[in-house]
C-alpha cells in the first residue's frame, strides 16, 4: 500500500479539521463557493468529484463483463444487497430512529431532512472508494471491476426511481429533473469519459498506456477526495460546531446500517462459499457509499445548508473509520472462505 492508503484515516481526519476550521474562520468564502452553481449543481464540488472518480473510471473495461457468465454468484449477491436490501433498510432505520427513538430530540422538519439524506446514501452504493477497500483486502481486482461496472450501469437507471420512491415517505417534494441530472453529471459523464479515454489509449499504446496514465493522474484523485471533504465540512462548519449532538444522532443509524449491511453480505457470501477475493469486495461494496453522489444530490435537491446535506456529510464523516474497521475484520476472517482457484 502507498502512503495515502496506509494513512487514509489520518488524511481524511486532517481534511475534516481543516474544513471545519476554514468554515469557521472564513465563512464568507464558503458562501461564495456555494453560490457557484449551474442547473442546481455546485460547480466546484462537481469538478472535485470528477477529479476523484475519473482515474477509477479509466479502469472500467466493458469487455470484462464476460467474466460475469463464468462466476455470477458474487455479482448477484452484490446486486441483491445494493438494490433490494440496502435502500429499504436505510429508509426503515431512518424512520425508526427519527420518528420513534429520537422523537422529541429533533424537530419534525429536521428529522424529515435527515431521513432524506440517509435515503440518498442508501441508494448510492460505492463506486470509487471500493477500489481502495478491495486493495486493502487483496481482493480480485478484475472481479471488483466487474462488480463496480455493473453497479454503475444499474445506478444510472435505478438511482432516481428508488430514491424518488423512498423520499416519498419523508413528505418532501422530489424534483425528478434535478435528481436525474445529478446522476448524469456525477456518474454518466465521468464513466463515459473514462471508457472513451481508455479506448483511445489502448488503441494507441495498449493497456500499458492506460496504466501509465492512471498512475500519473492518481494524485488528482487524492486531491479531489481531500478537497471535497474540506469543502463539504467547510459548508457545514457552523452546524457541526453548533449542534454536535445532531451529528451524533445521525451517525448512530448510519453506522448501524453500514455494519448491518456488511454482516448480511459477508455471511451470505460465506454461505455461498464464495472465495475471499470475491466475498470481501462484494460485502464492502454494499457497506460503503458513493457519498459524492449522495452529497451532490442532497445539495441539488435541498440546498447546501439543508439537513439532508448534513446527513450525507455525516456519512462522509463515519465512512472511512467504519470501513477500515470492516477491512480489518475481513482480513482477520479470511480463513472463513475457500481459496479462489480461478484467480
Amino acid at each position: 500500500m502507498g502512503l495515502f492508503e496506509r494513512f487514509l484515516s489520518l488524511w481524511v481526519a486532517l481534511a475534516i479539521a481543516v474544513g471545519v476550521a476554514l468554515g469557521s474562520l472564513v465563512p464568507g468564502w464558503f458562501e461564495t463557493v456555494a453560490q457557484l452553481e449551474w442547473a442546481g449543481v455546485n460547480l466546484p464540488v462537481a469538478v472535485l468529484i470528477w477529479l476523484m472518480v475519473y482515474p477509477m473510471m479509466l479502469k472500467v473495461e466493458p469487455g470484462c463483463l464476460a467474466e460475469v457468465g463464468r462466476r455470477p454468484r458474487a455479482l448477484g449477491l452484490t446486486l441483491v444487497v445494493n438494490w433490494l436490501i440496502k435502500p429499504f433498510t436505510m429508509a426503515a432505520l431512518g424512520v425508526l430512529f427519527f420518528e420513534h427513538v429520537f422523537a422529541g430530540l429533533v424537530p419534525a422538519e429536521d428529522a424529515q431532512q435527515y431521513m432524506a439524506g440517509m435515503i440518498l446514501l442508501g441508494v448510492a452504493p460505492c463506486t470509487a472508494m471500493v477500489f481502495v477497500w478491495s486493495q486493502l483486502t487483496d481482493g480480485d481486482a478484475n472481479y471488483t471491476l466487474v462488480q463496480v461496472s455493473v453497479n454503475d450501469v444499474v445506478l444510472v437507471f435505478a438511482f432516481a426511481p428508488i430514491a424518488g420512491l423512498l423520499l416519498g415517505v419523508t413528505d418532501l417534494e422530489v424534483p425528478w429533473d434535478t435528481l436525474v441530472a445529478s446522476v448524469v453529471v456525477f456518474v454518466v459523464v465521468p464513466l463515459v469519459a473514462g471508457v472513451s479515454t481508455r479506448g483511445r489509449r489502448i488503441r494507441s499504446g495498449g493497456v500499458e498506456a492506460v496504466e501509465r496514465l492512471a498512475a500519473r493522474i492518481k494524485p488528482l484523485s487524492i486531491v479531489g477526495l481531500l478537497a471535497t471533504v474540506v469543502l463539504l465540512f467547510g459548508f457545514q462548519a457552523e452546524t457541526l460546531l453548533a449542534r454536535p449532538d445532531r451529528v451524533l444522532l445521525i451517525a448512530i443509524p448510519l453506522a448501524l446500517q453500514t455494519y448491518g449491511i456488511f454482516a448480511i453480505a459477508y455471511l451470505a457470501a460465506r454461505a455461498l462459499r464464495l472465495p475471499f477475493a470475491q466475498a470481501a469486495p462484494a460485502a464492502l461494496i454494499g457497506a460503503s457509499n458513493f457519498f459524492e453522489l449522495a452529497v451532490a444530490v442532497a445539495i441539488s435537491l435541498f440546498g447546501l445548508a439543508s439537513g439532508a446535506a448534513l446527513a450525507t456529510v455525516v456519512g462522509v464523516l463515519i465512512e472511512v473509520p467504519v470501513m477500515l474497521s470492516l477491512v480489518a475484520f475481513a482480513n482477520r476472517t479470511k480463513g472463513w472462505f475457500p481459496e479462489d482457484v480461478g484467480r
